[in-house]
């Protein structure tokens, strides 16, 4: 009954906090690479934050680790607030990120140290130098959904298929005990996908995440990837990790592989994402989702198989990086993929819809 809280207070929150966003000023403005039409309320990541934080304290009342996360969870969404207010520099944020991660490393004594057998040569036990690599992570994980976010429910959909792929993971393997985290974390997001996409009539007709929504949702995705898969018995392999979040952290490793050959910064924006590159193709944005997410759910499947099935480790590794290759291609030749798109599919190219 309390993780159904979590979708009445995120529906709530949607109602309460837009006359505040748009008191304050707290909305997204169309601009050269923003093409939605008018001021959007940027209050999805807080109304989701929110309905978590409901639903935890009612789920988890004693539960030290659920209350450190709830902590460093509101710090990160204060964090991207004040960076969808005032824009702060890529230095301050990465410095509120590294100093948020250190409440999982240090506060809740969790880090990631054991990667598996990811080359068939025994498990990989990075010792203390796992606590550099899940600063890396947190920070990689935030960065990841947030580069997601660019048309409408894609954010939102990759992160609910992630949190639930994870429930699936820990029910799979009889780790029962902080299932309802992933469970509350998908509710909770539910009612904003219905807002983003313009589902539910009424006087709200469109929220957007915000970097509060993307950056929440990247640390508790690390949050979850360390309960998972760190804990005395894991409920799954640490390389399954890499297959429930498969597209955010294969379209975020590329473009920062292509931006640094460019000889630009890694955290630049620019048009040469995923979603980008489908839309140039001549797809709508709704296709556009709806492919992505599909691709999402299979790498998920394949994942959840695989560790279900205890295929070997360094063969899950091996086939990821395959992926990750052919995915690095088509980001490096996205001129050439789309030219090659619209010839085979001439239908898709009359009509390219407008892009956030």
């Amino acid at each position: 009954m309390e993780v159904i809280v979590a979708v009445l207070m995120s529906f709530c929150s949607v109602f309460v906090l837009k006359p505040v966003a748009e008191w304050v000023g707290l909305v997204d403005k169309p601009n050269a690479r923003k093409q939605h039409e008018g001021a959007i309320p940027l209050i999805g990541g807080v109304a989701v934050y929110l309905a978590t934080l409901t639903a935890c304290v009612l789920v988890f009342p004693e539960n030290t680790f659920i209350h450190l996360f709830l902590l460093s969870s509101g710090l990160i969404v204060f964090l991207g607030v004040l960076d969808d207010y005032m824009d702060l520099s890529v230095r301050l944020r990465l410095a509120a990120q590294v100093g948020i991660a250190c409440i999982l490393i240090y506060g809740a004594n969790r880090y990631i140290s054991v990667l598996g057998d990811l080359v068939g040569f025994g498990i990989i036990d990075m010792g203390w130098g796992g606590v550099v690599f899940t600063v890396i992570a947190v920070i990689g994980a935030i960065n990841a959904f947030n580069m997601t976010d660019g048309i409408d429910g894609l954010a939102g959909s990759l992160a609910l298929n992630t949190f639930l792929s994870i429930a699936v993971l820990m029910y799979l393997s009889g780790a029962m005990s902080m299932i309802a985290l992933p469970i509350i974390l998908s509710l909770a997001i539910l009612p904003y996908l219905f807002f983003n996409l313009g589902l539910i009539p009424g006087p709200v007709k469109k929220v957007f995440m915000g970097d509060a929504g993307s950056m929440f949702i990247g640390l508790s995705v690390v949050w979850l990837l360390v309960v998972g898969t760190q804990s005395t018995t894991p409920a799954f392999r640490p390389v399954t990790a890499l297959w429930i979040i498969a597209i955010p952290l294969m379209d975020m490793a590329a473009i920062i592989m292509r931006r640094l050959r460019k000889g630009q910064s890694p955290f630049s924006p620019d048009r040469d994402h995923l979603h980008h590159i489908f839309m140039r193709a001549g797809f709508g944005s709704e296709a556009a989702l709806f492919i992505i997410v599909v691709f999402s759910v299979i790498y998920s499947t394949i994942g959840i198989m695989a560790d279900r099935y205890n295929v070997p480790e360094w063969i899950m590794f091996l086939g990821f990086m395959i992926l990750f290759s052919i995915y690095n291609y088509g980001i490096s030749h996205a001129f050439t993929v789309t030219r090659w798109i619209r010839k085979r599919h001439p239908k898709t190219a009359v009509k390219v819809r407008k892009m956030r």
